[in-house]
Parts: C-alpha cells; structure tokens; sequence
C-alpha cells in the first residue's frame, strides 16, 4: 500500500483587483507564480516569506496573472455544436464537415475522405439525440486506439493495465486507478490528434510505475517518450483541460 503524502493546503487567500490567489508556504527558496487552466492563481513561498512581501510580488506580476486568466477563459469559451450540417468536427485531429442525412433506417456515423463526417439520424431526431449518436461513435473508435495503445506499451514499459474506460471529464485528460490498475481517459481525446492520445495513455500507464509526479516519474517519460514534454505543451495548448 502507498503511504499518502498530504498535499500542500493553502496557508491562507489573498485577494488583490478582484482576483483570489492561494498562498502556499513550502520549504523552498523562491516565490513561485502559477495560473492553472482552471483559474485558479497560487504562489509558493518560502516558509517565513511576510505576507506584505506575498502582496508586492503579486501586485508586481498582476497584468501576467491577468492575461493567462484572459487567455484560459477563451479557451473554455468554446462553441457548443448543435449538431448541424456545416459544422466542422474533428477526429483525431483532422477536421470534417459534418453532414446531417434523415433516414428511416438505423443511425450511424461514417467518414467520407477526404473530409466528410455523414450523420445519419432519423427524422425528427433532436440535438440531444444527434449529440448521443456522434458521442458514441467517438467513445467506439477512442476505446479501439486506446485498446491498441495498451497493448503496445504494456511489454516496453513492463506493466499490466487490468481495464480501462472512456468517460467525458471536464478537469482531465486522463486518471489512474493504481490499484486496481485501471486507467480513464477523456472522451474529448477522440478530437485531438493520436500523438497526443498516445501521450496521455502513456502518462497514466507510467503511474503504474511510480504513484506521483517527481523526478523518477518524468524519468520515466523521457525514458519511454523522450518527445512527451512537447507532447504535453501541444496539448495544454490546445484545451483548458489539465491532466493528473
């Protein structure tokens, strides 16, 4: 059984022009800033670090805070498609123009190259309905690459997955169940490219290894996918998503 390290909690909050920011005391040298994708700002300090010492550091770094605030709201601005012909879907990074055809006849999804995504529903199906057709044609095709992925890593990495599932999250790409040795990953994975998809496997395949996010886990990335920090910044790049 691992023995759980207690994560570091907020010593105390701060808010500066509106905005909240967690204060971190570690024992570290520097004052670090970070702004996660979910829009959370925190900075780590050392452990006596002043509180009116905290305060200038933010104030000194407010128009940095707010721009990645700015830029990681954009992204989760995001158009909902409603599931009409005309809009473009992708699939594992390639977009479509998706086409909606009403037929008497049983829904299914098909791609026509070089760049069709046929919809084919009954008439009178609505957005939900449309939604749930496309939905499960993704999960199908994400589970068959990521079936393909296990299998291919297991051997060269020397671990056993025991299951895994697809699943729409709103905060991860992907999560690992060490335990049971079982892995999730993102629906929404089905849309971006298959390096990224092969990045995420791997990194949650990796915590079979090692249970945390220290040096002997990024030796292991690099050991196995000495690509996959660009992988990663591909990936934060493209969605406010975070990955565990």
């Amino acid at each position: 059984m691992f023995n759980r390290k207690k994560k570091n909690k907020p010593a105390y909050r701060i808010t500066i022009s509106g905005i909240t920011i967690d204060v971190v005391k570690k024992n570290i040298k520097n004052l670090n800033l970070r702004v996660k994708p979910s829009g959370q700002v925190r900075i780590s300090c050392p452990v006596h670090t002043r509180d009116e010492t905290v305060r200038q550091f933010a104030n000194s770094k407010m128009s940095w805070i707010k721009k990645h605030l700015s830029n990681f709201q954009k992204k989760r601005k995001v158009h909902q498609p409603v599931c009409e012909s005309g809009e473009i879907h992708h699939f594992f990074g390639q977009p479509f123009s998706l086409q909606v055809r009403e037929k008497n006849k049983k829904p299914r999804v098909q791609i026509i190259p070089p760049d069709r995504l046929i919809l084919q529903v009954r008439p009178g199906a609505d957005v939900s309905k449309r939604e749930m057709i496309l939905k499960e044609w993704y999960r199908s095709n994400l589970k068959n690459e990521i079936e393909k992925l296990i299998r291919r890593w297991e051997p060269v990495m020397g671990v056993k997955v025991h299951d895994f599932g697809v699943k729409q999250m709103k905060t991860r790409w992907g999560t690992c169940n060490i335990r049971a040795k079982r892995i999730w990953l993102n629906l929404e994975l089905a849309k971006m490219d298959h390096e990224l998809l092969e990045y995420v496997v791997v990194h949650e395949m990796v915590h079979l290894l090692e249970r945390l996010h220290n040096k002997r886990f990024h030796g292991f990335m690099t050991r196995f996918m000495p690509d996959w920090k660009s992988r990663k910044k591909r990936l934060n790049s493209e969605s406010a998503i975070g990955i565990c």
